[in-house]
């Protein structure tokens, strides 16, 4: 029989995913047990290089600063001019102390995979075992790469693997011209995918305000300049800017988390800090924050008769949806699983994601797996008893390989 000549059917592409769903349950579960922060996600590497190595695939490790792998199949058949496909994961787990009450659980102390990262890997490893039979009987139509990354949990990976080549053909295989990336969604039902185009995922920035002011006896406050009440002024005043300076029906958050000052009841210390971050869903819209930001607190401190340095520091960009891409995406989804399975987009959101950088470089697609059992709440992203669902890995492998192949 001429393989060649016969692309998979959507069924027996699903066939294809439930047989690897098992032994990648395994895998996820044993990546679960052994979760590592970002970029010391050296035996996370090891295991998707031993992976990668028993199917033949051709990959290069030791990239994004030691931890970060691509692998690539190259196109065994015609209409190999569509472009090569990218498709990644993110690997690493986040400094938080599991209360799950599973048998496989972290085993390290202070972390866990409490965003589905472990899911991700095993999703992306089996899509390469369905990709690597199919190139086998040569029956793969497009060349596709896959992207694994370390350190989406603000150790900009993502912007990483780009630099050291992930996407330009540097390392392995032609050009990236499209990429995908999934996340495990706790909101939407398992079985269920969802994207839409546009901002997906909002800008992650940080920011430092130093408030110098004049310490004094705390018996004696007109003879301070008090930065603990400019600080309090400056935290109530930084909100106006999101209430005032931002258009209703845009999006936007200023959230002061830390607040650093004194060292005794009696005493009115000298200086204050503030710290937080800042998100937004356009580019306009983060620059006026980000100088609005440093308007009020100079203002604010000036007021209390005191002085602030503000300092901003970028984080990962917007998400940014590609229309074609989406569109591609959402074709593929209702072909493959049915249009009952494709169901409204969670998005926009206000956390950021380091996939944002890729999407500046290629159109891109970013989508949501659903993981929530029927009548069951499941935990939210970051929660300590988080736990992907091994359910929906299945219908991953499925998506993964189906947004390859078609």
């Amino acid at each position: 029989m001429d393989h060649a000549a016969i692309a998979p059917s959507k069924d027996e592409l699903r066939a294809r995913a439930d047989r690897e769903a098992p032994a990648m349950v395994a895998l996820r579960r044993d990546l679960h047990m052994h979760p590592e922060i970002g970029y010391e996600e050296v035996r996370t590497s090891g295991v998707i290089l031993r992976e990668l190595s028993a199917i033949g695939a051709q990959h290069v490790g030791g990239l994004a600063g030691g931890t970060g792998v691509l692998a690539h199949f190259a196109a065994q058949s015609a209409a190999s001019d569509a472009g090569c496909v990218a498709l990644r994961a993110d690997m690493d787990a986040l400094p938080i102390h599991e209360r799950g009450t599973v048998a496989h659980a972290s085993r390290t102390p202070g972390r866990m995979h409490a965003c589905g990262h472990d899911g991700h890997v095993a999703i992306l490893l089996g899509t390469a075992r369905v990709l690597a039979g199919l190139a086998a009987e040569g029956r793969l139509p497009r060349p596709v790469t896959l992207i694994f990354q370390p350190a989406e949990e603000g150790g900009g990976g993502g912007k990483r693997m780009v630099e050291d080549g992930a996407l330009d053909g540097s390392r392995l295989g032609p050009p990236v011209t499209e990429a995908h990336a999934l996340h495990g969604w706790p909101d939407l039902p398992v079985g269920t995918v969802a994207s839409v185009a546009g901002p997906v995922m909002a800008a992650s920035d940080r920011f430092e305000i130093r408030i110098h002011g004049e310490g004094a006896h705390a018996a004696w406050p007109h003879r301070s300049a008090d930065p603990v009440a400019c600080a309090a002024a400056m935290v109530t005043a930084l909100q106006t800017i999101v209430a005032r300076n931002i258009d209703p029906l845009d999006a936007a958050v200023v959230s002061v988390t830390v607040i650093e000052a004194g060292s005794a009841f009696n005493v009115i210390p000298d200086r204050a800090v503030l710290r937080g971050t800042l998100r937004s869903l356009s580019e306009t819209t983060r620059c006026l924050i980000e100088r609005r930001v440093a308007e009020v607190a100079e203002g604010v401190a000036r007021a209390h008769g005191c002085r602030a340095e503000a300092d901003l520091q970028r984080g990962y960009p917007v998400t940014v949806n590609d229309a074609g891409a989406v569109e591609r995406f959402l074709r593929v989804a209702r072909a493959e699983l049915g249009s009952d399975h494709v169901v409204p987009a969670p998005f926009p959101v206000m956390g950021g994601e380091d996939f944002a950088f890729l999407g500046q470089k290629v159109p891109s697609c970013y989508w949501a797996l659903g993981l929530a059992r029927p009548g069951e709440r499941h935990p939210a992203l970051h929660a300590p008893d988080f736990d992907f669902n091994d359910e929906a890995l299945g219908t991953g492998i499925h998506m993964m390989v189906a947004l390859a192949v078609r």
